[in-house]
């Protein structure tokens, strides 16, 4: 089995712990502290994510291509000086943004947003700046490497303790208030990434293969060349993600302000950010653990590839990871789509959020695409023309969520229709800008055929979820999502759109699934 392909795995795994962990967190926190306090936590998180996105310089992505190339060659002087460069760099811009930080919340929370509620939240989340910065050089290495282990081991720790504190922290604060018990959720949040850093850390000195304190401060005098090359990935890198993540700072500040021209009150409007990012976007992202663990294991894997200048290799992984993306996206869409409602409330206990859902779901596939689109813009050195990608999604999206949702006709709904518009226009130029590098067949006919499987088994589960009505709601979930479970992979093997050479590639058990393929 490639290096690729047993990456791709380990991450998928681990992508669908964290995932599930991830909604025991979020229900724990929706349940405690309700639609209000999501709202608080949703509105700060954007704000951390962009000092994140500073402190970091693209160097994860950079690190993992220049890591990649550098072990093609046996150079592991070349890997100790990549590693110095970055852990030098993060470490001292997390020293620098983190009191800021801290020392602006308080204004940040009174003169951007509508809630000056988000005071507290913002500033027991802070700590966490320079352990991300720290555990993503780590990550990166690890990347490079093609092993993928550490990181998903160190994804599904974060989470375990994340979720052990944070219905104790949430109860211990809420007497106090909404913004203290959202307080204690990113606290749990703090401690659950020092955890992990720690176990990278363990992994990191236990893999090695080189001393890394052995002449630490020569290694940065002599790595300005290794500095512009690690900044030529990474600037353009963090330029498209620092589009994201400043479009993200921008969305609850512009979608409140909308929201207030529409007429409706700060404490609604909070309630109603909080249905939209806190409990309908986190089923809606449920599928991108595909697309970070393909996208995480295609830098480094096309790196390779474009090194040694094999474009046929190059649109060979493009293929496998959009095909996988659409079989998987596609039963994700109709399962979200047509439960909808039930699960909304059977998760939160409000069925709020369902609305988004469905005006949402459709488009989403475009999502799970630019994940790994962007991976092969970023390793074929394309990073800059991402970033203007973003920049141009990013845009238009914030016009229209501001044009929509201040006319009291769409409301938080042309939030919604903002977000959607602007991830489909990302995805389309994302795809123009691949063409303009390597050729790519697109397979219609396949495409096709997979919407009428999509279209068949959602009009099933609709059936099946109508027909059953003596059944608890969990019950109903689960029966309505295991027929349509079933009825698209049964569909899929029947228009052929997976064949017995697929299955057969499944480690242990891919040759007993690949009996029921036709082809």
């Amino acid at each position: 089995m490639s290096k690729f392909l047993k990456g791709t795995i380990i991450l998928l795994i681990a992508g669908l712990v964290t995932r599930v962990l991830g909604f025991i967190n979020r229900i724990v926190i929706a349940r405690f502290i309700g639609e209000e306090g999501v709202g608080l936590y949703m509105m700060a998180f954007p704000t951390l994510m962009l000092v994140i996105t500073i402190t970091q310089l693209g160097l994860p992505v950079a690190i993992s291509k220049s890591v990649a190339e550098a072990e093609a060659k046996g150079d592991f002087k070349k890997i100790k000086k990549i590693l110095v460069v970055s852990l030098t760099t993060t470490i001292s811009l997390s020293l620098l943004f983190t009191p800021a930080l801290l020392f602006f919340a308080p204004y940040l929370s009174d003169l951007l947003f509508t809630d000056n509620r988000t005071k507290l939240p913002l500033l027991a989340i802070t700590p966490i700046i320079p352990i991300v910065a720290i555990s993503a050089v780590i990550r990166g290495y690890f990347q490079g490497r093609q092993n993928m282990k550490p990181a998903a081991y160190s994804q599904v720790i974060e989470q375990v303790i994340r979720i052990a504190l944070i219905a104790v922290l949430t109860k211990m604060f809420l007497p106090y208030g909404i913004e203290f018990a959202a307080a204690g959720a990113m606290l749990a949040s703090v401690i659950g990434e020092l955890i992990s850093l720690l176990y990278l850390i363990t992994t990191f000195k236990m893999k090695k293969k080189f001393p890394i304190r052995r002449n630490f401060f020569k290694q940065i005098q002599a790595g300005k060349s290794t500095f512009k090359e690690l900044m030529g990935v990474g600037l353009p890198t963090l330029g498209s993600r620092l589009i994201g993540n400043f479009s993200w700072f921008l969305e609850p500040i512009v979608v409140s302000y909308s929201l207030a021209l529409a007429g409706v009150g700060t404490t609604l409007a909070t309630k109603q950010y909080g249905s939209l990012t806190g409990f309908a976007m986190p089923l809606l992202l449920l599928p991108s653990f595909i697309t970070y663990s393909l996208s995480t294991s295609l830098v480094p894997a096309i790196s390779e590839a474009n090194s040694k200048n094999d474009k046929g290799l190059i649109e060979y992984r493009l293929q496998q990871a959009l095909r996988f993306v659409f079989l998987t996206g596609g039963l994700a869409i109709i399962i979200l789509y047509v439960l909808a409602d039930p699960l909304m409330e059977f998760m939160y206990g409000s069925t709020s959020g369902a609305t988004f859902i469905k005006i949402m779901a459709p488009f989403f596939l475009f999502y799970y695409y630019q994940g790994p689109l962007q991976a092969t813009l970023q390793a074929l050195d394309l990073a800059r023309a991402a970033m203007i990608n973003s920049i141009i999604g990013s845009a238009v999206k914030l016009g229209v969520i501001f044009a929509l949702a201040s006319q009291p006709n769409f409301g938080i709904n042309g939030a919604a229709l903002g977000i959607i518009i602007g991830i489909v226009l990302v995805t389309f130029l994302h795809f123009a800008t691949v063409l303009k590098r390597i050729s790519f067949t697109f397979y219609i006919r396949d495409y096709a055929k997979g919407f009428i499987v999509m279209l068949l088994s959602g009009a099933l589960g609709f059936y099946t979820y109508a027909q059953i009505s003596s059944l608890s709601l969990a019950s109903h979930i689960i029966l309505a999502a295991i027929v349509m479970s079933l009825s698209y992979a049964v569909l899929l093997l029947l228009f052929g759109l997976v064949r017995k050479h697929d299955l057969q590639r499944i480690p242990k058990i891919g040759g007993f699934l690949a009996i029921f393929a036709f082809k």
